[in-house]
């Protein structure tokens, strides 16, 4: 089995570590008036509306993109951060999951910064979306009030394959897929910027 394929294997472990750490994503939809009182379920933000990766799994399949092109250079996250526009405390702690995940490099002072791994670079994709999008449901069925068909409910589990297969089809795709012609060369231009700035802070990575 290939680097990719073990790493099929891991994302219940990475995904257990980052419910720990990331904020919560939900919300509670407002309370629609039925005949029977309010109907008010916790629904993930992400599906609320339809399918929507979390904004860290966007993160971190962008840093990856990112460093997979970055050739012998070791841009640091405030870099980095500065190039996809997003603050740099928002993905301090993407790219420190990352590295958590044993798929990225971080090293501090002169001359540090981020370098993707050669198992970051062969990571499947759908091992990195599982681990960041955590192992809940589509739609959260035991809020404060549970739904009353929790206990014969055909709609969750069919939910629930939808998702996976979703996944599944992302588990054969490696990073190194992502970046092929034509999206490296696109992604590398647009990563080198305007021109060189000020020098890294000696603490950043």
């Amino acid at each position: 089995m290939g680097e990719a394929g073990r790493l099929v294997e891991r994302p219940r472990e990475w995904a257990e570590s980052i419910r720990h750490r990331q904020q919560d994503d939900s919300f509670t939809a407002p309370g629609a008036a039925f005949p029977a009182g309010k109907f008010e379920p916790r629904i993930p933000i992400t599906y609320a509306a339809r399918m929507r990766l979390l904004r860290s799994t966007d993160l971190a399949l962008r840093v990856l993109m990112r460093l997979a092109v970055a050739g012998g250079s070791s841009p640091t996250t405030r870099d980095v951060a500065d190039g996809m526009e997003v603050p740099y405390t928002h993905l301090a702690k993407v790219v420190a999951e990352l590295q958590h995940m044993g798929l990225l490099q971080a090293r501090r002072g002169r001359g540090g910064g981020l370098t993707l791994t050669e198992q970051g670079r062969t990571a499947s994709v759908g091992a990195v979306v599982r681990a960041f999008e955590g192992g809940g449901d589509v739609v959260d069925c035991e809020g404060p009030t549970p739904c009353p068909l929790n206990s014969a409910c055909r709609l969750r589990g069919a939910l629930r394959r939808a998702q996976e297969a979703f996944f599944t089809s992302l588990d054969p795709v490696t990073v190194e897929d992502i970046v092929a012609e034509p999206t490296g060369a696109l992604l590398l231009g647009i990563s080198r910027g305007p021109g060189p700035g000020p020098g890294p802070d000696p603490g950043d990575v």
